[in-house]
């Protein structure tokens, strides 16, 4: 007899199946895969991150951002957007968010109920106590 963490890997398991058989999932994976394997893009994509984090910085420090800074920033974003690796990735990642954002919650609303989750289990989730809904 399977001990209750033998089930769980293999119910585990189809579900991850299950996932990788959906339609557009290969693809998607592809996207995020064909930036992964891009060393330029990712280099690329580092450095804009980097740049926006130090204007970041400094308009939270109260200091002036420069137009010619903010014209460098917008001018390396642009670059790195106009790059099909670099696009294919961003709506691969909000794709992948979008699952992990459905079935993250699912998981952790079973353990914490003791059943299968029904839609309205997620309405305290959803609001405080000033939308109305209590």
């Amino acid at each position: 007899m399977e001990t209750v963490t033998a089930l769980v890997e293999t119910k585990t398991r189809e579900l991850c199946a299950a996932l990788v058989q959906l339609p557009g999932f290969s693809d998607t994976f592809r996207k995020h895969q064909n930036f992964m394997e891009d060393e330029l893009a990712k280099f690329e994509w580092q450095m804009v991150n980097d740049r926006g984090g130090l204007l970041q910085q400094k308009e939270a420090a109260g200091l002036p951002i420069e137009p010619a800074e903010l014209g460098e920033f917008d001018g390396l974003r642009d670059a790195l957007l106009g790059k099909v690796v670099v696009r294919e990735f961003i709506e691969a990642q909000e794709e992948l968010a979008a699952m992990q954002k459905l079935v993250y919650p699912m998981l952790s609303k079973t353990f914490e109920l003791g059943r299968v989750p029904l839609p309205e289990d997620f309405l305290n989730d959803l609001c405080d106590s000033s939308c109305g809904m209590h």
